[in-house]
């Protein structure tokens, strides 16, 4: 008799869908306001939508280069030189993706073999534990431990064995909002050195600052060679929806990358690309625009969480806030997220989502504030009920 066999990977096993996108759902189903997704409810700057226009009135809507439009791929260059002072090749060492989504999986996919390690700090966004285990690597966590959300530097040093291939860096921090420093900077730095190890670094959030200093690694001594620079424009120009990211990384990686990026998704939109060349113009004077809002914002939403009993941490960059839930009286994230989108009608990322193990993000929620003012206003409105009506459940 021939034995069953499962239809699906074993690689599929370790992981669920996207909790995020799933509170996204939810939060449409009951009508709630949508603190989960971290996608603006407000425009796209003028000048990058009708640069867009123009892309697709002038017929640019056919395969793109593989691994971006040269004018994408230029204008990055100037950027990094001008902001971070990286020499950048746009013909060998620069990639345009589908999101920085696919960024990550395809350089993942492309530095990888079974049985090599990927160091992941935690929390962490969602896709990075996912991404290691498709590429066949197994993930190693190292805690960032709260309330500054900093390593320990020799709980990090012992994580790094001859097996590790690769360091995933997030900063500013999703979802601790957390930006790394220096220092921080320079340890990971001499450890990928002393152990050969790539880094590869998720900076989405480079322009959404409000302490600190944006650092790419690439620029610490002896990292260019070795570092694997991932950006996009979604969240620098609210525009989620274009899907258009970047990789930077020297000649070799870049060469590998390119090639499963080539076969994942051909090519990023074409008439998208060129758009975001001219956003790359508006510069830093933008950048710093950016950020000021965010920062009234963060301060907003920061305010009502702590009127409604919240316990929010302060994030340094990003645009999430991370709460202890504990004050209302759940013992599980999922039953309190869940909950508060019924029952108050806000929807948040229960903290599970973002660690290892389930338990050890049982006592959080993460919120986001890249919303209108008037939007987080109602928020607050609704969430100033989550104490009565966590009170009444629990007497109920």
């Amino acid at each position: 008799m021939r034995l069953a066999r499962s239809r699906v990977s074993r690689r599929t096993a370790g992981f669920t869908e996207s909790v995020i996108r799933e509170m996204t759902r939810l939060c449409a189903l009951h009508g709630g306001i949508n603190l989960a997704q971290g996608f603006p409810n407000f425009p796209a700057p003028t000048q990058v939508k009708e640069a867009a226009k123009r892309a697709i009135d002038a017929d640019i809507n056919q395969y793109a280069i593989t691994w971006g439009s040269k004018s994408l791929r230029d204008a990055l260059a100037r950027s990094y030189r001008e902001l971070y002072a990286m020499n950048v090749d746009p013909e060998t060492m620069l990639t345009v993706t589908c999101g920085s989504t696919e960024a990550m999986i395809s350089t993942l996919l492309a530095i990888c073999d079974p049985g090599d390690e990927v160091i992941v700090l935690e929390p962490f966004y969602e896709n990075y534990g996912p991404d290691a285990a498709i590429s066949g690597a197994t993930p190693v966590f190292v805690p960032l431990r709260p309330p500054s959300f900093g390593f320990d530097p020799d709980e990090l040093a012992r994580a790094f064995t001859s097996r590790t291939k690769a360091i995933i860096v997030n900063t500013p921090n999703n979802p601790t909002g957390r930006v790394f420093t220096r220092t921080e900077l320079e340890t990971i730095a001499a450890l990928c050195r002393d152990h050969d190890v790539i880094a590869v670094t998720d900076e989405i959030y480079e322009h959404i600052r409000y302490e600190g200093q944006h650092i790419p690694i690439a620029t610490l001594e002896g990292m260019a060679e070795r570092t694997v620079t991932i950006s996009g424009a979604s969240k620098t120009f609210s525009v989620t929806g274009w899907r258009v990211g970047w990789i930077v990384a020297a000649r070799e990686l870049t060469a590998a990358i390119r090639k499963v990026h080539d076969f994942v998704t051909v090519g990023a939109p074409a008439p998208l690309q060129e758009a975001i060349a001219v956003a790359l113009e508006l510069g830093p004077d933008y950048y710093m625009r950016l950020a000021t809002e965010y920062r009234a914002r963060r301060d907003h939403l920061v305010r009502l969480l702590e009127a409604a009993g919240f316990s929010p941490n302060t994030p340094e960059g990003a645009y999430y806030v991370l709460c202890d839930i504990r004050p209302f009286g759940f013992k599980d994230d999922v039953a309190f997220a869940n909950w508060l989108v019924t029952e108050v009608g806000v929807a948040g990322v229960p903290g599970s989502s973002f660690f290892s193990r389930p338990e050890l993000g049982r006592d959080l929620i993460r919120f986001t504030f890249c919303k209108t003012a008037d939007l987080l206003e109602d928020a607050g409105a609704r969430l100033l009920r989550t104490r009565s009506a966590a009170n009444a459940r629990a007497d109920g």
